[in-house]
Formats: structure tokens, sequence, C-alpha cells
């Protein structure tokens, strides 16, 4: 049985029976506390998807989280600056009218959301770690542009098998 402490518990009320429907698991919501029953793998996913769903995530994007290939990473701001100036921080990475989110959402194909000091990042194994070096990147200072061109030349290119090896 695992126990967490939820900000946006409306939030997880309302994709409740959906969560204990895909992972069978049983959710205990008191308060602010949210405590999950069932085996190990499937409350590990829960309490990820409940962390996602906290961050704000839709219930399909948090869900995506059970799938073999994808991954769930949580970025603290205040991890990669000492600046005070959270605020305009957060708004480099959201970008104006959240235009610089849907660029990188674009280049990296994975999902963000940006709560307080913390941005969430969604996204097969892959793709992931050029999401994470393109925020951490705009933590940093860097300007929008760069992140954009770097993230460009440094996109994982699919392998194809074009059958032209011998296969012993």
């Amino acid at each position: 049985m695992k126990k967490l402490i939820a900000d946006k518990i409306g939030r997880i009320v309302k994709s409740r029976k959906q969560v204990e429907k895909e992972l069978d698991v049983k959710l205990t919501i008191k308060g602010k506390e949210v405590s999950i029953e069932g085996n190990p793998e499937n409350e590990y996913y829960a309490e990820k998807i409940i962390d996602a769903l906290n961050l704000g995530f839709t219930f399909e994007i948090a869900l995506l989280i059970k799938e073999e290939d994808y991954v769930f990473e949580i970025i603290n701001i205040k991890d990669h600056t000492k600046r005070k100036d959270l605020e305009r921080i957060r708004g480099r990475i959201i970008g104006t009218k959240g235009k610089t989110l849907k660029v990188l959402e674009g280049l990296t194909k994975c999902f963000f959301e940006v709560k307080d000091n913390t941005v969430g990042v969604i996204g097969d194994a892959e793709h992931i770690e050029g999401a994470q070096e393109g925020i951490i990147s705009l933590i940093r200072g860097s300007k929008q542009s760069k992140v954009y061109n770097y993230l460009e030349k440094h996109q994982v290119q699919p392998v194809y098998d074009l059958g032209l090896k011998n296969k012993d």
C-alpha cells in the first residue's frame, strides 16, 4: 500500500474509476491523501499516473506512463538554477501564449506540464533525454532559438532494417 499527498485532488477524483479500472488497483481518497492498494507493479504505475495528474496532465496522456517505452520525469527548476526569479524562468519555459512548450512538444515528441517550480515530461525513452536537455538549457538561460536548433540537430532518427544484412 502506498500513500501520496496530492494538491489537485479534484483531477484525481475525476479520474479515480479510470485509474482503478486500467491498473486494477483500489484508490482511497481522504482529504489530500491518496492511498493505493494492488500488486506492486500496478501500485508503482498508479503512483506515477497520480503524480502526472497532480502536475496537470490529462488522464489520457498520464496513462501513457503505463506503456512499455514511455517514461515520466519531473524536473525541479530550483535544482538547475540559483536565481530567485523563478516566475521569469517559468515564463521562458512556457513562452508567449505557450508557444515555447508547443515547439518543444513538436521537436521532442514529448508532453510537458509546468506547475510551480516543477516541469513534468512524459515521452518515450528515446526522446525524453532531449526534452530534459532542452528544458534544463532554458532554465539556465539559453535562448529559445539555440534550444530549438540543438533539438533539431539531435533528433532521434529511426533505424530501418532494409533486410540487406545476412541473418545467420
